[in-house]
């Protein structure tokens, strides 16, 4: 069981990545792996059609993804979504019934919309969509605001969980004879 974790923000390092960080050790509790890309600041730098390639060939691999975005203009950050529009676009069959989910990452406001802007991507390409215990978001202006916002850590703790329990389910179901639907 892999998760591919998915950094849409400008900063490798920041809220968005504490976010991701804290659902990564659920799933390895939870006897996953994980593995992650920054997605965001690469697209700033031009490469595009790098990143995009390089985690397509990463989503072959993994079971699950989790998409996570900071909040900019009370939306997902123009980075992730011209990075999904391509990924999706080049390898959306590959991602067809891994379970997906969502992050969003804010100082205040915006949350709810830019993950309703993440969702779609799942949706569209028939992923399961894994939910935690309220909105995935976190809230702070910087990495140690976020691991303030003990809600936010306890809800990426929760999606980590509940990410690891379904990748679970979905490989028993498989080992049993449950074909993935055509």
């Amino acid at each position: 069981m892999k998760v591919l974790l998915i950094n849409g923000s400008r900063r490798d390092a920041g809220c968005t990545y504490t976010a991701l960080s804290k659902a990564a050790e659920a799933i390895e509790r939870g006897g996953g792996g994980t593995e992650g890309i920054n997605v965001g600041s690469r697209v700033l730098k031009g490469e595009v059609d790098e990143v995009v390639k390089e985690a397509g060939e990463k989503v072959k691999t993994a079971d699950g993804v989790i998409v996570g975005s900071p909040v900019y203009y009370a939306s997902a950050s123009g980075e992730i979504m011209m990075f999904l529009d391509r990924f999706f676009g080049a390898f959306g069959a590959d991602m067809k019934y891994k379970p997906g989910s969502a992050v969003a990452s804010a100082r205040r406001g915006g949350t709810t919309s830019t993950i309703d802007d993440l969702n779609k991507y799942f949706q569209i390409n028939q992923m399961p969509v894994v939910s935690s215990c309220y909105w995935n978001m976190v809230h702070g202006n910087t990495p140690e605001e976020v691991m303030k916002d003990e809600e936010g850590v306890q809800i990426m703790r929760v999606l980590g969980k509940n990410m690891a329990w379904l990748l679970k389910c979905i490989e028993a179901g498989k080992k049993n004879g449950v074909a993935v639907p055509a």
